[in-house]
């Protein structure tokens, strides 16, 4: 925005600096004007007449086209204001006829090739990088800043819900744990347990004394609680030796208890009906219900944070690889440059063609909607520059052609007349 204000004000001056020159040229002309009535000098007079003639003259045009001269209500004048509605409908009849033309428009895409060229400019890891930084800078803040988290939870929710509601834990349970009854799986498994659960217990033992100790009678004073301790410790450690015996009747005791818990898994609609409803209900307490909400908050300060990283930022450097990568895969791929030529020169070509009169209108009712003031004033400060040659030229031409005119007078007297 900073830049477009500094170039509107660097056009304005240079507007401003080339109407000093014309109306300074058109006043010497006077200037000329009068040293010529004064010195009687007959062709000076006849150059500042005509001069000043052409320079006020070319003036009057000028101003014409955006405003009433000297503020005067002259017919035919500020044309650009009064006439806004009439050019903006020429204009959008003209740009739907000349340039939405079949013709003209398939010769130029092919020409074109947009595709390579797109694809060229794509590769470029400056360009590359410029759009990273226009989606990085502007599009991802400002989708951040408009999205209300309220909604993005409610819908992350919705979704959760849905998905998990849709699923059948109680078969999926039942066909994970199927391979658990065939083989030696289940026994090695079952040990393996048995084996961490020992290691555990013994690592654990100076918290069990603890523990022992914290339940006993005070007025034991301490005397038997490493004695319960041990006994504690020991029993377990004798219980979990067993079961780790293949033969051991509580081996059997649990291999009896697995077996019937994994037919009920299979066989039982009812247990599989309880497993399903009891991960439901887990992933419906409270506690699981904020760690989603909390997952929105985390994606969005992630991102946050990685984006004030600036050009060090992951989220920029993936999307420039990624669009880098795009037009390098493009460039290579000469079925996929036909394609997309094909499809602006006949898809799009179609679409342009069949809406060229709705392109137009919207031409023309865009002109209609501006402020005829304002245009007038954005076309001054766009092309009032070069029309200030106008004047210097009509000064300029207007003072040689009262020369000649005074040439040819003085001609017919002296040697016609």
């Amino acid at each position: 925005m900073e830049t477009i204000i500094n170039q509107d004000m660097d056009k304005v001056r240079a507007l401003k600096k080339m109407k000093r020159n014309a109306l300074a040229l058109l006043g010497v002309a006077v200037v000329l004007f009068i040293i010529a009535i004064y010195f009687k000098i007959p062709m000076l007079q006849a150059f500042s007449e005509a001069a000043m003639v052409g320079g006020i003259a070319d003036w009057f045009a000028v101003v014409a086209l955006f405003r009433h001269p000297m503020g005067i209500p002259i017919w035919h004048t500020a044309i650009i204001p009064t006439k806004k509605n009439e050019i903006g409908e020429n204009l959008g009849n003209f740009v739907s006829e000349e340039f939405l033309n079949r013709e003209k428009l398939e010769i130029k895409l092919e020409e074109f090739n947009f595709a390579t060229k797109a694809s060229d400019w794509l590769s470029e890891e400056e360009n590359a990088n410029k759009i990273a930084s226009l989606v990085t800078v502007n599009i991802i803040p400002g989708i951040l800043r408009t999205i209300k988290d309220e909604d993005i939870k409610r819908f992350i929710q919705v979704q959760f819900k849905e998905k998990i509601e849709g699923i059948n834990f109680g078969d999926w349970v039942a066909l994970a744990l199927e391979p658990l009854q065939k083989g030696n799986l289940k026994n090695e498994m079952l040990t393996n347990l048995l084996e961490v659960i020992s290691n555990e217990l013994t690592n654990n033992k100076d918290l069990i004394r603890k523990k022992v100790k914290a339940s006993t009678p005070l007025l034991s004073f301490g005397l038997a609680d490493k004695s319960i301790s041990e006994g504690v410790f020991n029993g377990l450690q004798d219980f979990l030796n067993e079961a780790k015996k293949p033969e051991s009747a509580v081996r059997l005791k649990i291999d009896e208890y697995i077996f019937d818990f994994l037919e009920k898994v299979k066989n039982s609609e009812e247990m599989r009906i309880k497993i399903n409803d009891m991960i439901l209900g887990f992933v419906g307490k409270k506690e699981v219900q904020d760690y989603i909400n909390g997952i929105w908050d985390e994606i969005k300060v992630s991102i946050s944070n990685d984006l004030e990283k600036g050009n060090e930022s992951s989220i920029k450097k993936n999307i420039a690889n990624l669009i880098q990568g795009f037009g390098n895969g493009i460039k290579e791929d000469s079925v996929m440059i036909d394609k997309i030529n094909n499809f602006i020169k006949n898809d799009l070509l179609s679409v342009l063609l069949n809406n060229k009169k709705v392109i137009g209108d919207l031409i023309s009712s865009t002109v209609k909607s501006w402020d005829g003031k304002e245009v007038s004033e954005k076309l001054e400060l766009e092309i009032g520059k070069d029309l200030q040659y106008i004047r210097i030229n009509g000064t300029l031409v207007g003072g040689v052609i009262g020369l000649v005119i005074y040439g040819v007078e003085q001609f017919y007297h002296y040697f016609i007349a």
